[in-house]
């Protein structure tokens, strides 16, 4: 089984000179906007890999001179890839952590349990997995009392002094260019400290603490002089969330506004690693024309011309051979002759995209069409890693499947269940307890329940413990009730249409999930194999490399991987969107379908079906809209873009890109 095929999309052929240039003067010439060493690799594991074996490398040696190794670490998701390849050199590499002392870069202030701790996340991550001494970890204390923050502060900076300082010290990239918790604004004078938490910094925290509500008010924080002081400083980055931070980081000017701007400032000490996906931005990757010449394709081209169409304010029909000229696209000119001949070219491709038959339409010349006209009617699946991402991702189209008399399947992958509210399943045990009360059943079994997790959640509950088998049931009924009168409302009338596949990686009651196992791709396996598609829909979310939606995502790939052979599957197309925090880039759109405002209204409704994430649910990210307005706003942006291209203007407009398995 292929465990990781959605790190091997490549949504654009990056000609591999770009980031691994085979010489001295290729690489000066392409990095000349880069203030920092980068190391571009394909995927985050290869990166991960590169960093593991540099910090094993840096242990051994240090092991040899009978010296200890101080190491820093920070908590979040980059890290982890990087901590399962150094389990994995101590368990079959015999790589010993014995003469490591790690120090915690951060910790939440105040907490109440260890399970939310950011030196509870590295213990389980981590460090309870290595031969370390437990006398060798060192953490800020997030239960003292506020008196001896200060005193605890300054002599946590001793002790990284007393021990010889950080040999090496990894660091993630946040949000608003935060390095560890300093925050824009932050300096680099600023040491160990306790710091109150901004609105921002506690959106960005809320996944860890299932909501904003339950983040403690502050943080204690290494200072930048205390990061900046290490011998070593690797940032990490992985995935295209990223990638705007990373150009900004690396390419950007220097500013407080951007605290990892700092990191140009302690250049060769400090080094950049990340993988393609987050190196997006970086002029090499995204802009290589002012950079290099170029291996021009017909999604490069694509997505220069939309760049000059942005750059200059023109529509595509309007550029000139001097804007051309001008920004650095002269090769275009000298391949094709003239701008004319560039803006007919491309005019054409992308008006091609749209289409307002996503399932093909019946009857008619498809050679221009992103689907074929037959066979009509098409059986259709989409597949949904949350029981709302169908809706919030592609609720148009879905509807418009329907109403063009598809045979539309749909699939939940995951129950969703740790994304319910307590008070959620409150309401619901009231409700049942009321309808027992109301029928003279208090005594039935139902009632009981009712009553027994009613008295867990308010009196027992703990955090940090897996959630109670029957609460998990409640909160995936909820959300399975929710989905049905989604689909429903889209158009699916029949009930065994609707399927939940409850696949077991998600299955913990916890945030951390499973990895992924033969099980969960044998459950889609057998799904796709029963209904036998000519459409699969799945989500294509690639800028997190470590969620639900890309373990999701890799399910599909390997069930698909299995049965590409087979003839039915050669004649199946699969279609891959976006859910409601990015939308694919204009050079990847392959098939664009228009929403009139009464479908969007219409899928606004579909979406606020699954009332149990409106404003109170968990995991809400760090974007203040709700989920129906992040999904407007992202396809109001792409039908608004298609218009200042020049093309026709429409409401809104969801994206896809073909996904081809494989070979």
């Amino acid at each position: 089984m292929k465990t990781n095929l959605s790190s091997q999309i490549t949504l654009t052929r990056i000609p591999t000179r770009y980031y691994r240039p085979e010489n001295a003067y290729e690489y000066s010439v392409l990095t000349r906007f880069e203030k920092i060493p980068t190391s571009i690799y394909e995927s985050a594991d290869e990166g991960s890999i590169a960093i593991a074996k540099e910090i094993a490398t840096a242990i051994k040696k240090k092991q040899e001179a009978g010296e200890k190794f101080v190491l820093a670490l920070p908590g979040g998701r980059s890290p982890q890839t990087i901590f399962k390849e150094l389990i994995r050199l101590h368990k079959e590499e015999n790589l010993s952590f014995k003469n490591v002392i790690v120090f915690n870069i951060y910790e939440f202030y105040p907490i109440t349990s260890e399970a939310n701790s950011n030196i509870g996340f590295l213990k389980d991550a981590l460090l309870d997995h290595i031969d370390i001494d437990p006398e060798n970890i060192y953490s800020p204390d997030g239960f003292m009392s506020k008196d001896a923050t200060y005193e605890f502060c300054n002599k946590y900076e001793e002790l990284i002094t007393t021990v010889g300082g950080i040999d090496y010290i990894l660091l993630g990239v946040g949000h608003a260019g935060n390095v560890g918790f300093n925050s824009p604004g932050s300096t680099p004078s600023l040491r160990t400290r306790l710091v109150l938490l901004d609105n921002d910094a506690r959106k960005e925290a809320a996944n860890t603490f299932k909501s904003i509500e339950n983040v403690p008010a502050s943080v204690i924080t290494m200072g930048m002089s205390t990061i900046f002081a290490a011998k070593n400083i690797i940032l990490m980055a992985w995935g295209e969330s990223k990638s705007y931070l990373i150009q900004q980081t690396i390419e950007g000017k220097v500013s407080d506004g951007f605290p990892a701007s700092f990191l140009q400032t302690v250049v060769p000490k400090a080094k950049v690693v990340i993988d393609l996906s987050a190196a997006s931005q970086l002029t090499r990757i995204s802009h290589p024309w002012l950079v290099t010449s170029c291996e021009w394709d017909n999604k490069l081209i694509r997505r220069a011309i939309v760049w000059l169409c942005q750059l200059t304010g023109k529509p595509i029909l309007k550029l000139t051979n001097k804007d051309y000229s001008e920004h650095g696209l002269g090769e275009l000119l000298a391949l094709y002759g003239s701008a004319y001949n560039v803006n007919i070219k491309i005019f054409n491709d992308i008006q091609h995209t749209i289409t307002g038959w996503p399932g093909g339409k019946p009857n008619a010349d498809d050679f221009n069409r992103p689907e074929r006209a037959v066979p009509y009617p098409k059986r259709v699946i989409i597949f949904s890693p949350h029981p709302d991402d169908d809706v919030i991702s592609m609720g148009g189209t879905f509807r418009r499947l329907c109403d063009q008399k598809h045979d539309v399947y749909v699939a939940y992958q995951t129950s969703g269940n740790i994304a319910v509210g307590d008070e959620e399943v409150i309401r619901y045990c009231e409700y049942l307890r009321d309808v027992c009360a109301k029928y003279a059943l208090e005594k039935s079994p139902v009632a009981q329940k009712a009553e027994e997790i009613l008295h867990y959640l308010r009196h027992e509950k703990i955090e940090g413990v897996p959630e109670h088998k029957d609460v998990l049931f409640m909160k995936g009924t909820i959300r399975r009730e929710e989905a049905r009168a989604g689909s429903r409302h889209c158009g699916i009338t029949k009930d065994d249409h609707i399927r939940f596949l409850d696949l077991p990686f998600y299955e913990t009651g916890m945030v951390k999930k499973k990895d992924i196992s033969e099980a969960d791709k044998d459950i889609i396996k057998k799904f796709i194999e029963e209904v036998k598609p000519h459409q699969i829909f799945v989500a294509g979310d690639l800028a997190d490399p470590h969620g639900t939606h890309k373990v999701c995502l890799d399910a599909i790939l390997a069930s698909i991987d299995e049965m590409k052979d087979d003839e039915w599957m050669k004649e199946c197309r699969i279609w891959m969107y976006r859910g409601a925090w990015a939308e694919w880039e204009m050079d990847h759109i392959e098939m664009a379908v228009p929403i009139s405002p009464e479908e969007l209204r219409l899928k606004r409704i579909a979406i606020l079906k699954h009332q149990s994430q409106a404003e109170s649910a968990p995991f809400l990210g760090d974007d203040e809209r709700l989920f129906w307005q992040r999904a407007e706003d992202r396809n109001r942006a792409t039908a608004n873009l298609y218009r200042d291209l020049g093309l026709a203007s429409y409401e809104a407009i969801e994206a896809f890109v073909q996904y081809i398995p494989l070979r």
